[in-house]
Parts: structure tokens; C-alpha cells; sequence
């Protein structure tokens, strides 16, 4: 396997006036599993592909391990793609699409081949579909079909675009499983593009988020979701997504409060305030997550809010709270007040997220700990 290594990388179209990946950089060490993760449209693909050498960047440089790549061509960079669609040749079996590369690519004798094929086929779980071809197949098993093509090439890099998206939920986990246990198994250096958060979150040593091109942020799965550097990252990972709301600091006593002169006042310890830099009636931006929304006990200071709706999810509910549109509490089941009921909720300052309301970023995101323990 092989580290790689993406500088200043960026692609642009129709002469400049679309930037679809702008001054990305990014490194994935030798046997690290990362997936990039975004919207629609913000370069995942594309920057894939400039990875893979099916799309030549404007600028920037690509490296695996040291060696530049740049101006190789795709057949010479010893990179394996796992496709969306699977790309199967239907004309050909199921040995045959997994040999292919083998005999296009390498200079290994009949015997070689069949016995790289059949490794990888009992390693993918489909030596009895060798002989079909794919149109014979279910979409979990051409799915095999495609990560064995790869994996039979056994090259430095293996690229995944979104392979797991035209599968049913449970079989998408299954693969899910599949793809970790090969990544175990082989030690293999990869980069996973998603739509699916959830995919990004379970998958990767590391995620990669994107918006319009640009990179937001990277780190560990767990890093990323309780740290988040910006506003867009803390509202587009984790589902249901971060509660936001926009409030002021006021002062009051030894410290401030925080408020949306309506109905949220939360206050701050004066030692929060401090560590942040929080200044009297800056523009904020408060972030919460759901699951960190909890009911206060009784006698305890809370914020009031009326229940507008109760969402039953199976071992939680979902409290859509007139805080804010889209507010959302994540309780226990059974915490179930009814619709227009009056309640009072909570949340440790130690959860807590604070944003520029005019940049979007986050306060907290160079603080190296939550600046107080939970009460």
C-alpha cells in the first residue's frame, strides 16, 4: 500500500467560471481508511476522479507515497476505483471482468491470474458466481463482483465513489461490514466517497467534509462530530442535525447570558465567557445537538418551550420544540409530554457550541477541552 498525498488540488470548468474543487489539501497516511463526505455538488467526485487520473487538475499535485503522479496516466498510477454503478463488462462472466485488469495491466501467466481470481473471489464470498454474468446478478453480489475486480489487482490505493448507494438499507450495511472487514484483513489505503454521514462516521480513521469545493474540515469521526470547526459541519453531521439558534450575549451579574431576547436565556459561567473572548451583544450563533437536549428535573432552572410535535423513533422520541424552527430534543421513549404541552429543557455548558453569526465559525474549535466539566 501507499500514502497519498493531495496539494493545492483544484479542477475548474468552462474556462474558470465553475471552480468544483478549490485549493483542496489532504493526506491519507499508508493504511488509513478515510471517506469525504458533502452535498451534492461539492467536488467528492471530482476530486476522486483527479485522484484516480480520469480528470486532470488545473493545478495542485498528487502524490503516492513520494513519488508525483500528477501527469501519470491512469493505467500507471496503480490506483484500483470502485464505481457507483459497478461498471461490470455484461458481455463477460464474472472471472473474466475480475481478470481483466490482471491480464491488461500485468504480465502474470493464466495460472497467476486464476489463482489471484480465485483468492479473491473466496475472499469476497462469490467462487460460485464465477462462471454468471452480471446480469445474472443481485445488486449485493454484483457489488462483490466490483470491490473482487479491485481487490485481485492488489494496487497502492483503492478509490470507492458512493459504492453502496444503489443497495437496499440492510444490504448496504451488510457491504457496510464487508468493506471494514477487507480494510482489516488487508491493511488497505483507501479514500470512500458518501453522500451517507452515517457511512462517513462508522467507516473512516478519518473524514473529509466538503462544501462547494472547499474543505471544512477533517479529523476523526468522533473529533469532527463533538468539535466541529464551522456551522456547516456542525449542522450536516449527525442525524437529527445540531439545533441552532441565534442569540446574544448580554451581560449580567459576573458573567454573561445568553440570549434570543424571546424565549431562550442560558447563562455562562464566568469562566467560559472568558476562555472564549465572548464580548457584550456580539452576533452568535448558539449550537446544541438533540441528544444533548434533556428535560430539566424539578426545582432546576430550565428553559421553557411548548412541545409542537412528538416524533416516536422506536428507543427515543423527538421533541420538535418552538425554540427555534426545527429545535429538536432526542429523549428517552418513554418521555412522552403531549402536543402544546408546556416544558422545561436543559443542556450542560459543556456541550455547548458557539458560532460567528457572520462567518459561520466555530469559537470553540482551538479550545483544546470544553473550558468546564458537566454540572
Amino acid at each position: 500500500m501507499a500514502s497519498l498525498r493531495v496539494e493545492n488540488l483544484r479542477k475548474e470548468y468552462d474556462r474558470g467560471t465553475i471552480v468544483a474543487v478549490d485549493d483542496l489539501n489532504l493526506t491519507v497516511p499508508d493504511g488509513d481508511f478515510v471517506t469525504v463526505v458533502g452535498p451534492s455538488g461539492c467536488g467528492k467526485t471530482t476530486t476522486l476522479r483527479m485522484i484516480a487520473g480520469l480528470e486532470e487538475p488545473t493545478a495542485g499535485s498528487l502524490y503516492l507515497d513520494d513519488e508525483d503522479v500528477t501527469s501519470q496516466s491512469a493505467r500507471d498510477r496503480d490506483i484500483a476505483m470502485v464505481f457507483q454503478n459497478y461498471a461490470l463488462y455484461p458481455h463477460k462472466t464474472v472471472y473474466q471482468n475480475m481478470a481483466f485488469g490482471l491480464r491488461m495491466s500485468t504480465d502474470l501467466s493464466k495460472a497467476e491470474r486464476q489463482e489471484k481470481v480465485q483468492w479473491a473471489a473466496e475472499m469476497m464470498d462469490i467462487e460460485d458466481l464465477l462462471e454468471k454474468k452480471p446480469d445474472e446478478l443481485s445488486g449485493g453480489q454484483k457489488q462483490r463482483v466490483a470491490l473482487g475486480r479491485a481487490i485481485v489487482r492488489e494496487p497502492k490505493l483503492f478509490l470507492f465513489d458512493e459504492p453502496l448507494s444503489n443497495l437496499d438499507a440492510k444490504l448496504r450495511t451488510t457491504m457496510r461490514a464487508e468493506i471494514q472487514r477487507l480494510q482489516d484483513e488487508l491493511g488497505i489505503t483507501a479514500v470512500y466517497v458518501t453522500h451517507d454521514q452515517e457511512e462517513a462516521m462508522t467507516m473512516g480513521d478519518a473524514i473529509v467534509i466538503l462544501e462547494d469545493g472547499e474543505l471544512q474540515q477533517t479529523g476523526a469521526p468522533k473529533d469532527v462530530y463533538d468539535r466541529p470547526a464551522n456551522r456547516f459541519v456542525g449542522g450536516f453531521i449527525g442525524s437529527p442535525s445540531m439545533n441552532f439558534v441565534d442569540v446574544t450575549p448580554r451581560a449580567s451579574g459576573d458573567g454573561l447570558v445568553l440570549t434570543d431576547d424571546d424565549r431562550l436565556r442560558y447563562p455562562l459561567s464566568p469562566d467560559y465567557g472568558a476562555s472564549l473572548e465572548v464580548e457584550n451583544g456580539q452576533e452568535l450563533t448558539l449550537g446544541i445537538r438533540p441528544e444533548d437536549v434533556y428535560p430539566a428535573e424539578a426545582g432546576d432552572d430550565g428553559i421553557e418551550a411548548v412541545v409542537e410535535v412528538v416524533e416516536p423513533v422506536g428507543s427515543d422520541n423527538y421533541l420538535y420544540l418552538d425554540i427555534a424552527d426545527d429545535f429538536i430534543a432526542r429523549v428517552d421513549a418513554d418521555v412522552e409530554p403531549a402536543t402544546d404541552e408546556r416544558i422545561a429543557i436543559t443542556f450542560a455548558e459543556s456541550k455547548l457550541r458557539l458560532f460567528d453569526h457572520a462567518t459561520g465559525d466555530s469559537l470553540l474549535h482551538d479550545v483544546e477541552s470544553p473550558p468546564t466539566p458537566e454540572p
